[in-house]
């Protein structure tokens, strides 16, 4: 544990802190928030000035990245009169909530990457939903169950609420079958700094106090244990982040959010159809009804950056189209007989033994490895795409062949590789005034790798800096018979190997309502948060271990039979493991025309999940209008302070 967290500023409460937390002051103030009136949403960004919300000249921006931040900040500024370009890398749009088809059964169904929730403090990606006018394709799960597989605590059961601090946290305490298990006793200095701590949220002073310690290592001493398994560990998991990865800081922040600066309740919506139609098509329409311009399929090749300032995005569309040799080292951790493999992370070639052609095993579809199986086809542990040995697409979703390459020479343990090109080497350009990063982590740190020219170090640095989460997967299932469930639709697990809850997709989305209907079967999903690759290295390992635990947390599935699986596991969500905060980048650079947008960026009020990344796609917009003199758009977050700030 470290040495600030153990200082005696931070270790002894004093006689005067006691008075404030416990006198009747203190207590008058906190009883003074009314249960009958709702606290209102905070304003964090409006301009005091009268400023013309339009353009109105000729001013270009270019947004990389489709998923929601990059959606966010195109539609802003489509909005008011800018030329918007905006380049996806897949063929879908959406990142981490695209929606793409898979053949079940003899039917096509939408897959995605799993459950999302819409809480209703998810304040500035409600307002664009009720700005696209597509609050009809979502609907109110209307209550929230965490099931623990520890047979000592019952069920905790949330549901809509309009209560401030303290009232939810005394309304949880009536509600909760586990209450007189919380083990938390304020007469204890340690229980004590744990309260004070989720309750007197202060932002930079929070990073400052708890950014250099784990969540795994700050529970190891005196924390409270029924705290930390009914409320802590799955919530804190939810954030996509395992304990021992997590920053304490960033999830004093989470909580804050997400229920001690929360007004809202725990109760959320969710769509009535996939991601991809209820929200992606939506804003994606909006943007080119308004003359935006999205190109899909598009990789950028290079960069340029001159006098410190991008000058130009180059990108082509379909294979690739470079026609520059490169060089790549053998890979020492993969290799067979009959193959040989080079290059390393998302970059990965493989050459069948003293061959002369290269294929490349970044998918087409959204850039993961993809991995040959036994039989002998290569295969994606992301999305489900399946390649011949050739290269060639023999299951979707990806649209596109492997890239091919031919051997140059060889040199040790190097080979020079150039593309193979049936078509004109020549990428597409295009310039603008400003350019907006809005990929996830491993998309940006790819792009600052094209970059040619000089830019600020520290930028390079930072984006070089950011973190990756631990693997996220998701695992649905079809079943040919339905089954008695007494939670809620979605549902989180806690204390499990791999699975951290569970979604009854036949109960929730309409394509899958009707199928059970039809065929009075069920289509159920496991998802896994953050799960260790040491623990499940293999695909197959996934598979046997979500369908052992699916059968325990719903016995009556064991006399079912599966009618298919679909595995999606991704390697590509944020993390904001100890120490990250301080050098994580924000929405500005010192790259005049470069602005972030993305979940990974240091954002000024409390956020998370989709919010996070619509909020920073908003941020970036709003970066340009005021730089362009026009009115921002106001972007509303909970109380951004705790009320027990000692």
């Amino acid at each position: 544990m470290s040495q600030q967290f153990n200082s005696p500023e931070s270790s002894t409460i004093s006689r005067r802190t006691l008075l404030k937390l416990f006198s009747i002051s203190a207590v008058a103030g906190l009883t003074g928030y009314s249960r009958f009136s709702k606290p209102k949403p905070t304003v964090f960004q409006e301009d005091t000035l009268t400023l013309p919300r339009m353009l109105n000249k000729n001013k270009t921006v270019v947004v990389i990245g489709g998923g929601l931040a990059g959606l966010a900040c195109a539609y802003e500024l489509v909005q008011r009169g800018f030329t918007v370009t905006l380049l996806e890398k897949s063929p879908q749009l959406g990142g981490k909530i695209a929606s793409w088809p898979i053949e079940v059964a003899g039917e096509t169904f939408m897959m995605e990457h799993g459950f999302h929730g819409f809480f209703p403090q998810y304040y500035n990606l409600n307002s664009l939903v009720d700005e696209l006018g597509v609050t009809e394709n979502f609907q109110s799960l209307n209550f929230y169950s965490v099931v623990y597989q520890n047979p000592q605590y019952k069920p905790e059961v949330f549901r809509p609420s309009s209560s401030a601090f303290p009232w939810n946290i005394i309304d949880l305490a009536i509600a909760s079958p586990n209450r007189l298990q919380w083990g938390i006793n304020l007469t204890k200095i340690k229980h004590l700094q744990v309260f004070q701590a989720i309750t007197g949220f202060q932002r930079e002073k929070n990073y400052q106090r708890f950014d250099n310690i784990s969540v795994a290592d700050w529970v190891k001493t005196e924390f409270p244990q029924g705290l930390y398994d009914l409320y802590f560990l799955p919530f804190a998991k939810s954030s996509l982040n395992a304990p021992d990865m997590m920053s304490v800081g960033e999830l004093m922040q989470f909580f804050h959010f997400y229920f001690f600066g929360n007004p809202e309740g725990l109760a959320f919506n969710g769509t009535k159809d996939d991601m991809g139609t209820s929200l992606v098509q939506p804003i994606a329409k909006a943007i080119q009804n308004q003359g935006g311009k999205i190109i899909t399929g598009a990789t950028v090749s290079e960069i340029p950056a001159t006098q410190g300032k991008i000058e130009s995005i180059k990108y082509y569309i379909g294979s690739n189209k470079t026609n520059v040799p490169f060089w790549v080292k053998r890979n020492s951790v993969v290799a067979n007989a009959e193959i040989e493999y080079f290059g390393a992370a998302d970059e990965v070639f493989a050459v069948a033994t003293g061959g002369k052609e290269a294929i490349s095993l970044t998918c087409t579809h959204q850039g993961c490895t993809v991995q040959i199986a036994a039989d002998g086809k290569f295969h994606c542990p992301c999305h489900g795409a399946v390649f011949a040995a050739d290269g060639k697409v023999v299951k979707g979703p990806a649209q596109r062949d492997l890239s091919k390459f031919q051997v140059v020479q060889r040199q040790d343990d190097e080979l020079q590789l150039v593309a193979v090109n049936n078509e004109s080497p020549s990428p597409e350009i295009i310039t603008a005034d400003y350019y907006v990063l809005a990929t996830d982590v491993p998309g940006v740190q790819q792009l600052f790798k094209r970059i040619s020219g000089d830019v600020d170090e520290k930028v390079r640095s930072q984006t070089e800096q950011l973190n990756i989460a631990d693997p996220f997967a998701v695992c649905r299932f079809w079943f040919d018979s339905d089954f008695e469930w007494e939670h809620s639709n979605f549902t989180s697990l806690s204390g499990y190997q791999l699975t951290d809850s569970i979604t009854l997709y036949h109960r929730i989305q309409a394509q899958f309502i009707d199928w059970a209907k039809r065929t009075g079967g069920s289509v159920i999903e496991l998802h896994a948060y953050c799960y260790k690759e040491k623990e499940f290295p293999t695909q197959s390992a996934l598979l046997t271990k979500f369908e052992q635990e699916l059968y325990q947390i719903v016995p009556a599935l064991q006399q079912a039979t599966v009618l298919h699986r679909e595995l999606v596991n991704q390697h590509n969500f944020s993390g904001y493991p100890p120490n990250s905060y301080a050098e994580r980048p924000e929405t500005s650079t010192s790259v005049p025309n470069l602005l972030f947008a993305g979940d990974w960026v240091k954002m000024p009020f409390p956020c998370g999940l989709m919010e996070r990344a619509v909020s920073s796609g908003l941020l970036a917009a709003n970066e340009i209008l005021y730089r362009e003199g026009l009115q921002r758009r106001s972007l509303l977050t909970v109380n951004p302070e705790g009320l027990l700030q000692i």
